[in-house]
């Protein structure tokens, strides 16, 4: 194998691994806005978990229900946790 072709798996290697612990560390950082003392930051977060239909997010929601007290932010939410539970079942 050529050097130069030795030297575009190595580079592609780490940008991988970069871009998969940039990714890791986003999904947390999105995770825990959930609960931050911000309005605005849980409105994105919510906003950010609209596209993320899962069985761990269907849990989360029903967590963060119990817990704000925002109507408006309450109302987001309970949409959010129907249509997931609706594409889920």
């Amino acid at each position: 194998m050529s050097r130069r072709a030795v030297g575009f798996a190595v580079a592609a290697a780490v940008g991988f691994a970069v871009g998969l612990l940039w990714w890791t560390r986003e999904q947390e950082e999105h995770r825990r806005a959930l609960f931050s003392p911000r309005p605005m930051r849980r409105l994105a977060a919510l906003g950010w978990l609209s596209g993320q239909p899962t069985a761990e997010t269907v849990v989360m929601l029903r967590e963060y229900l119990g817990w704000e007290s925002n109507p408006v932010l309450r109302r987001r939410a309970r949409r959010l946790l129907s249509r997931f539970e609706n594409a889920l079942a």
